[in-house]
Formats: structure tokens, C-alpha cells, sequence
């Protein structure tokens, strides 16, 4: 794919637990498995993305932090993974004092998006941000870097109720600070089919948001969380697990949309 500017994708729920840096891990190696220029953006304090592309906290020297707080280059932070195609600008513990550390930077909501420049950052295909489970300083500092937000959403009872407030958050950012945001897409994840409950909140989600639902469903499945245990993507980890088919599925189907949002 040729393009002047890679597409910025957040990847953002405020609710903990729902499979988000699972999804930027899983959907991140696909799209690189397809020959796409990946760099996955750790966002989260908990680092659970570095972590779960083999990135150690000894070696996180320079971070996401550094970026946010305009210490260093993103082009600084940047490593290779194991995945061919897929690179991470790691994040540590530090990011958590990042609201508290910019309350007075005027301009702390741009941070991120004035640092994505650079010839690195022009050759990339995607740009996926893991984001942290909150809609913090740092969500909206990805949400003003993006073109768009793709939304991981567990089938479980209170799944819209968190989900409005994320959508407002969205809309506030779109009217103030980046008018080009879009919705990319909500995916259902932790998906038991067996389970009458998870029907009716998948039935309930689609009759709601319609097409913004992705058809793509990302299963309950052990492997997928066997996977970080071993610092490995389950699509290498066990790629025809039906967590890992799901998140391929999920890759080619965002591609596809991605056409109807350019």
C-alpha cells in the first residue's frame, strides 16, 4: 500500500478486561502477516503489550512516557519484535503519573500526534495505540493522533452501558479536537456461542450500533491468553486456534473497511 500517511488506529475501551491489548497484539501481527508496515504504540501503563511482544522492562529504556512528556523522539522508543513487519514503541509504569505531569502543558492533549513525523513514521501502513483502560489524558492524546477508534467489546451484561460514554468522549474530541476521527469499528470479543447470555448482548450490540459492529467475532479461548505466557502473538503462538483465525478474519475485514472510511 502506498500512502503519504499511515492509518492511526486507537484501540480503546475505558473498561478493563475486555481483550483490548489482546486485539492491538493479535490484529497488529496479522495485518503485518499480510506484508502491511506495522508499529504498535504502548499506551497502557501496565505495559502489557511490550510484554506480550517479548519486550523486557529492562529494556525499555526509552518509552511512551518520554514521547508524552516530549523527552524523546517516538523514532527513540521504537523496537523490532519477533514478528517481521511488526514494531513497538514500548511503555512502562511511568505513564501512570502522566496526567499529573502535564496539567499545566497547554498543549498536553497533542503530545502523541506532534510526535508521529518522521521517515519511520511515513513508511508505516498502521499505526495501532494501545490504550489505557480509561479515558484519561493519554486515551485523548490518542484519539487526537488517530484517524480512527476500534472498539473491543466484551459480550457481557453492562457492555453498552460503559460503551456511551466512550462515544461521547469520541464525539467531544471529533468537535474540538480532531474532526476527522471516525469510529472504525466495535469487535465482539470473549465470545462464548454456547452461552444463551452472550447471544442475546451480541443480538442487543448489533440491533444498537449496527454496522458498526464488525461481523467478526473473537471467541473465549485459552490459547489466546496461553499466548502472552509466552511473550508471543497467539496467531504465531497457534495460528489455527479459533482466537487466532478470528483476529486473521478480523484483519482482512478491517482492511476492506478501511476503504469505505477513506
Amino acid at each position: 500500500m502506498i500512502n503519504s500517511q499511515p492509518h492511526v488506529i486507537s484501540v480503546s475501551n475505558q473498561k478493563g478486561g475486555v481483550g483490548k491489548t489482546t486485539t492491538a497484539i493479535n490484529l497488529g501481527t496479522s495485518l503485518a502477516a499480510v506484508g502491511k508496515k506495522v508499529l504498535l504504540v504502548d499506551l497502557d501503563p501496565q505495559g502489557n503489550a511490550s510484554t506480550g511482544l517479548g519486550i523486557e522492562v529492562k529494556e525499555r529504556k526509552n518509552t511512551t512516557y518520554d514521547v508524552i512528556l516530549g523527552t524523546k523522539a517516538l523514532s527513540e522508543t521504537i523496537k523490532e519484535t519477533k514478528v517481521p513487519g511488526l514494531h513497538i514503541a514500548p511503555s512502562n509504569t511511568d505513564l501512570s503519573s502522566a496526567d499529573i505531569d502535564l496539567s499545566q502543558d497547554r498543549k498536553r492533549v497533542l503530545r502523541l500526534k506532534e510526535s508521529l513525523t518522521g521517515d519511520f513514521f511515513n513508511s508505516l501502513d498502521y499505526v495501532l495505540i494501545d490504550c489505557p483502560p480509561a479515558l484519561n489524558i493519554l486515551t485523548v492524546n490518542a484519539f487526537v493522533a488517530s484517524t480512527s477508534v476500534l472498539v473491543p467489546l466484551q459480550t457481557e451484561f453492562f457492555a453498552l452501558e460503559g460503551l456511551s460514554q466512550l462515544i461521547l468522549t469520541i464525539q467531544e474530541v471529533r468537535k474540538n479536537l480532531n474532526k476527522n476521527l471516525k469510529i472504525h469499528g466495535i469487535v465482539l470479543t470473549m465470545y462464548d456461542r454456547r452461552n444463551k447470555h452472550a447471544q442475546s448482548v451480541e443480538d442487543d450490540v448489533r440491533e444498537n450500533l449496527g454496522e458498526l459492529v464488525f461481523d467478526t467475532v473473537v471467541p473465549r479461548n485459552v490459547r489466546l491468553s496461553e499466548a502472552s505466557s509466552y511473550a508471543l502473538p497467539a496467531v504465531i503462538y497457534d495460528q489455527k486456534c479459533s482466537g487466532a483465525l478470528a483476529y486473521q478474519k478480523l484483519a482482512a475485514e478491517l482492511l476492506k473497511r478501511q476503504e469505505k472510511i477513506n
